[in-house]
């Protein structure tokens, strides 16, 4: 069984998606990151570093639990648990480098263009210009390297796909302003929709939608997501 630490983001979206690809057997845990129960210690000890996702897989290695965290360790793991969507060996090279790829560049500059665009209490003219220029950098070499492919890697659907996929949903967060978020990018696009489509895609955004998860941008919300923001002794 694997216990799946989730909030409706990007980045646990993704184990969404694999979990209903697989039909693993999993029980969701929601952590609501805007009350700050990732921060809490029975947490912490899941994920030191206090995001969302994390797993426990309760028959790991040996058969004994196993944690793992950050959304595409969490891939990796589960695709070579179950022997699916991992790509065939010759894959391999590519395969972790758009994960990596993706994990240090696209995914978190991704991340913080939304913060500055959408959240910052203060305006800043040079960090949404970089921010949001690097995440269209990004994007221009993911629509370059699906010019003549279907998948991120190799001739079938994996992680890498999975993986991209989390991140190009929330495009209109990341292109704000722009009235088609992927028209610049017709080949992300095209890659997009055929994702998408798939019929797991709407069971993995089904997940969570029976909790209430909180919503409001109040102090205390912005003392959960933004901790660094604030002084310890406060």
């Amino acid at each position: 069984m694997i216990r799946f630490y989730y909030h409706p983001t990007p980045n646990p979206l993704k184990i969404s998606l694999f979990l209903e690809e697989t039909g693993l057997p999993y029980e969701v845990i929601p952590v609501d990151t805007s009350k700050g129960e990732q921060h809490l210690p029975a947490f912490r000890k899941i994920n030191p570093n206090g995001k969302v996702p994390a797993i426990v897989d309760t028959d790991g290695p040996g058969g004994k639990e196993a944690r793992v965290f950050d959304s595409n360790a969490i891939l990796l793991y589960l695709a070579d648990k179950t022997g699916k969507f991992g790509g065939s060996p010759d894959d391999r090279p590519e395969l972790l480098s758009w994960l990596f790829f993706i994990a240090s560049g696209l995914g978190p500059f991704s991340g913080q263009a939304v913060h500055f665009q959408l959240f910052a209490p203060a305006a800043s003219d040079y960090a949404v210009n970089r921010y949001r220029r690097e995440a269209e950098r990004h994007y221009q070499v993911v629509e370059d390297h699906l010019t003549d492919r279907d998948f991120v890697v190799g001739n079938s659907y994996t992680i890498a796909d999975m993986s991209l996929w989390g991140w190009i949903d929330r495009a209109a967060r990341v292109m704000h302003g722009t009235t088609e978020p992927l028209g610049a990018y017709p080949h992300i696009k095209r890659w997009f929709a055929s994702i998408d489509a798939r019929p797991a895609i709407a069971r993995a955004r089904a997940i969570g939608s029976d909790h209430a998860f909180k919503t409001e941008r109040d102090e205390q919300a912005l003392r959960a997501l933004f901790p660094s923001n604030y002084p310890r002794s406060t």
